[in-house]
């Protein structure tokens, strides 16, 4: 999908770049897939702030993504391929032959028309879902179990895909988009292909108001606040934070810090990203 470039009519719109959306096939959502989405701005049950920088942002509704794809030796057909203000992703309208409608993630290569289907003995074509046992090695893949049965949980952004690079025993290793290789069963379930809208990553949003549609409040930086509002802050005119590393507002080490605490899965992780191969 090209990215459109706007002519510098503003401020705003000189640096500013959007979607095309060429892809896009259908502009209303289908009704019984979606549902109310209740905005909280970054608070949690006892209205405390618990993530910061959100709030706003255009009103949106829920769309019902089948991550699971359990509808087994039923093939659906791609009716339409849509927006959806939840993900960077596009996302595919599927009729299935029993009547039954589902949304999937987009990848990229499917458009309207194509038969998909969700088996144990599929094709390995863009859009099929199988258990990685029966792919070979080599596919690009995407919406990944961590539990068979559970459902799609990593690989699902705009642009991403794993490759399936080996298999042993009852785990297969899989490189992951932040190049970290990863030990899955191989009996949890995988869609071929990688997501499409690959172009998101070079969109420029050009002004701030734009990031305010999409519910992100500003950032104020530590070192321009006051010693009480954060460690970097205080001080006459612009000066260094004043301590060895930078600190998070409440006072924790921050950059480089390791802050990873899931030993639970840390076994089924066979090289961390950013590490170069030994040999």
């Amino acid at each position: 999908m090209p990215v459109k470039v706007y002519k510098p009519t503003s401020p705003g719109r000189r640096d500013q770049t959007g979607h095309s959306f060429d892809e896009i096939t259908r502009s209303r959502p289908e009704d019984g897939l979606t549902r109310p989405l209740r905005r909280k701005g970054g608070r949690n049950s006892a209205g405390r702030i618990t993530v910061r920088h959100r709030g706003g942002g255009h009103k949106r509704r829920y769309r019902s993504i089948d991550f699971k794809r359990d509808k087994v030796g039923i093939p659906a057909k791609v009716v339409s391929i849509e927006y959806d203000p939840n993900r960077s992703a596009r996302i595919a309208l599927l009729h299935y032959h029993d009547g039954e409608k589902r949304y999937i993630l987009a990848p990229l290569g499917l458009t309207v028309g194509d038969v998909v289907t969700s088996d144990l003995k599929a094709e390995v074509k863009p859009g099929y879902c199988l258990t990685m046992a029966r792919m070979p090695l080599g596919t690009l893949i995407h919406n990944i179990e961590l539990q068979a049965g559970k459902g799609g949980q990593i690989v699902r952004a705009a642009g991403t895909g794993a490759r399936l690079i080996a298999k042993e025993g009852e785990f297969a290793q899989i490189r992951m988009p932040s190049g970290e290789v990863r030990l899955i069963r191989l009996e949890c379930m995988a869609t071929v292909g990688e997501v499409g809208n690959a172009d998101h990553k070079n969109v420029k949003l050009g002004k701030a108001g734009r990031k305010r549609h999409r519910g992100v409040r500003p950032t104020v930086r530590g070192s321009a606040m006051s010693p009480r509002d954060h460690p970097h802050g205080g001080g006459e005119g612009r000066q260094g934070i004043g301590m060895p590393g930078p600190k998070t507002p409440w006072g924790k080490p921050a950059r480089g810090v390791k802050t990873r605490r899931n030993k639970v899965s840390g076994k089924y992780i066979l090289r961390g990203r950013g590490k170069k191969r030994r040999g």
